[in-house]
């Protein structure tokens, strides 16, 4: 089986990129930072703070998480409600990098990311896809951008969708995120020694998008 692991920073654009590149080689996409967004919107459902490990340790018995990967599309079922949509939500997105932090959330969710990946060709991004949960996988990639580009990007999507934001706001949210994902003590966000460094901050997203194609299929 041939797996592609994409890391980087929130706003990077890992998610789109990927989506759309596992559909073209036909390859079963998984966007394993939905997962944490899962898990991070049960606890805010439930009224627990999310930096409280024990408090979101307790709540895991009672998550049920089902993912339907398919060829470049991955549907969320959490408790058997779809939350694909749910958990692209600027706060459910802080609650994801709390709980991802936690020990326990970690461990709960690496099988089941391994496990996608033991029987078909996957293409999967997060945070830790290379360091933790894929370390020998056929090509590792690590996107970026720099916190101003993603800002840019984030706020026009923000507005597109008519929601209200400025971006000072989300400047400030995506350097939040950034510390927090690259200073937790457990797997944090970091680029593997055999990853490819792609930076994205000066060009657009059709070149993104050819630059990584090219840059994955280069490798496998």
């Amino acid at each position: 089986m041939i797996s592609i692991a994409i890391d980087g920073p929130s706003g990077a654009g890992k998610s789109s990129l990927a989506k759309r590149l596992a559909a073209e080689l036909g390859y079963v996409y998984v966007d394993t930072g939905a997962m944490y967004r899962a898990i991070g919107l049960y606890a805010l459902r439930a009224g627990r703070n999310t930096k409280d490990a024990a408090a979101v340790a307790a709540l895991l018995p009672d998550i049920r998480l089902d993912i339907r990967p398919g060829t470049g599309s991955q549907q969320i079922l959490l408790n058997g409600e779809d939350v694909t949509e749910a958990v692209r939500a600027e706060a459910v997105g802080m609650a994801a990098s709390d709980v991802s932090a936690h020990p326990a959330v970690r461990d709960y969710l690496l099988a089941t990311q391994r496990g996608l990946a033991e029987s078909r060709n996957v293409l999967m991004d997060g945070r830790d896809i290379g360091t933790v949960v894929l370390p020998h996988a056929t090509v590792k990639i690590y996107l970026t951008a720099t916190p101003e580009a993603r800002a840019r990007r984030r706020l026009a999507e923000l507005l597109a969708k008519g929601q209200p934001a400025d971006y000072d706001t989300v400047l400030a949210d995506i350097r939040l995120r950034d510390d927090q994902d690259t200073h937790r003590a457990v797997a944090p966000l970091r680029r593997a020694e055999d990853a490819v460094l792609l930076d994205t901050s000066d060009i657009g997203i059709e070149e993104s998008y050819a630059l990584l194609k090219k840059t994955v299929q280069d490798r496998i």
